[in-house]
């Protein structure tokens, strides 16, 4: 396959698909054996959480990775008006705070097993390339 094709497939991949129901997360874990990696972001306001979507979360390699491997969970808390999210999803994403972000930090990223125990956490921005992020999940996973 010539250069070209390689790009345009790689770039024309849907975007990885995040939910923001954790009990339906554990349910799909527990079936397909995945872990699953919640995100806990102020999407419109805080600029770390920002600069992660953009420089790891949404890359290419990362999405590759875990559409094969990984559950993603985000845990959204936007300030703006026109970012209001609907009262259920709200609701959700507080649940999950108090279960895994009880204060409150900005980003703040883990990776848990199919049972909901934490495996890695990661606090702020990682600040290493989305290969290294990568590679930091998948040797985590294969030494289990």
């Amino acid at each position: 396959m010539k250069p070209l094709a390689i790009l345009l497939v790689l770039f024309t991949l849907p975007p990885l698909i995040w939910t923001g129901n954790f009990d339906e997360a554990l349910a799909k874990a527990k079936t397909s054996h995945k872990k699953i990696l919640i995100n806990f972001s102020g999407s419109d306001w805080c600029g770390p959480c920002i600069r992660l979507r953009k420089e790891i979360l949404e890359t290419v390699v990362f999405e590759k990775y875990a559409e094969e491997h990984l559950i993603p969970v985000r845990a959204d808390f936007p300030r703006q008006k026109k970012n209001k999210l609907p009262a259920a999803q709200l609701k959700l994403n507080e649940e999950m705070a108090e279960l895994y972000n009880p204060d409150g930090k900005f980003p703040f990223t883990l990776l848990v097993d199919e049972n909901g125990k934490v495996l890695k956490t990661w606090d702020g921005f990682p600040n290493e390339s989305p290969e290294n992020f990568v590679k930091e999940i998948s040797d985590l996973l294969n030494s289990k």
